[in-house]
């Protein structure tokens, strides 16, 4: 597969009141077409210089960083890549219309069905009602999805995205993931931030997690959670909990949180007490594993 964005041993450090803050250390990974690689990790972890870097923001780094084999210090490796804020500056004064109309001359693209083609990202985004109404007129999250239709108008080969899916409602945010599932069966790729990990788990292909400026594990969710899923939520019916911490679902169901190693034991007294397994699942999840993580990582 043809690498998208690479990333190989890069290292940044900023001077902040006199001190050396070390913003990336060492980090390397790499992107391939048709897949997306959710970047994660806390607030100052590194997520917003590593953009930076890649669209080359930010250039006195140390290490090497790629879009499609061409080195991002050249304005050439930005040619096809298209990258939306996690809070978009569109002009205010504009339309929807406008701004996509903006992104076409901006990419040098010219068609014939240039209004059509606009009106069918607007229709997508569900936004083309608002498409002759001013953007300081539309809601964070209609602008929000301005900004990624204005990003896909014009049929990026890469995908940037800073929290794509923050201030949209949930009818919303199942509309962009479908949106972003299509792009990349298209054979596009895309590199996300966020906050929110459950959207890493519905999305990415991959994850890298960042903390501290060190890239500490670069994975597909499923597989990081089924290394550490040591704990299970068990569903069952009965009169009342069979033992302390059930929590009643509704009238008659329960749910209890078993430890692997303690499921034999507790299907045994639910046997015993007469009631019945309706669901076994694993109770972690990418925030819990994160969570873990870093507990693992604190000294002593």
């Amino acid at each position: 597969m043809t690498a998208a964005l690479e990333f190989h041993s890069v290292s940044k450090t900023f001077r902040s009141r006199g001190k050396t803050v070390e913003a990336l250390r060492n980090v390397s990974f790499d992107v391939t077409e048709g897949e997306v690689f959710g970047f994660v990790g806390p607030n100052g972890a590194g997520k917003s210089t590593t953009i930076k870097i890649m669209l080359d923001v930010i250039n006195d780094y140390e290490g090497e960083v790629k879009l499609y084999s061409v080195s991002a210090r050249e304005a050439e490796s930005r040619k096809g890549i298209a990258y939306v804020p996690e809070s978009p500056a569109l002009y205010e004064q504009f339309t929807p219309l406008e701004i996509l109309r903006m992104a076409l001359d901006m990419y040098d693209i010219r068609r014939s069905d240039a209004d059509a083609w606009c009106m069918q990202w607007l229709e997508r985004f569900s936004v083309a009602q608002n498409a002759k109404r001013r953007i300081r007129e539309l809601s964070k999250g209609n602008v929000q999805r301005v900004a990624l239709a204005h990003a896909l108008v014009v049929s990026p080969r890469l995908l940037v995205l800073d929290e794509p899916l923050s201030g949209l409602d949930p009818v919303g945010r199942k509309d962009v993931v479908d949106i972003l599932a299509d792009y990349k069966r298209n054979g596009g790729a895309i590199f996300f931030t966020s906050h929110v990990l459950h959207d890493v788990e519905r999305i990415a292909d991959r994850f890298g997690f960042i903390h501290q400026g060190e890239l500490l594990t670069t994975r597909s969710p499923r597989d990081l959670v089924s290394e550490r899923a040591d704990r299970f939520i068990l569903r069952y019916q009965a009169d009342t909990a069979v033992e302390a911490g059930g929590t009643m679902i509704r009238a008659g169901e329960f749910e209890q949180e078993v430890a692997q190693a303690d499921l034999p034991a507790f299907i045994a007294r639910l046997n015993t007490a007469g009631s019945r397994l309706l669901t076994i699942k694993p109770a972690v999840s990418l925030e819990t594993v994160f969570f873990k993580i870093l507990e693992d990582r604190k000294p002593g």
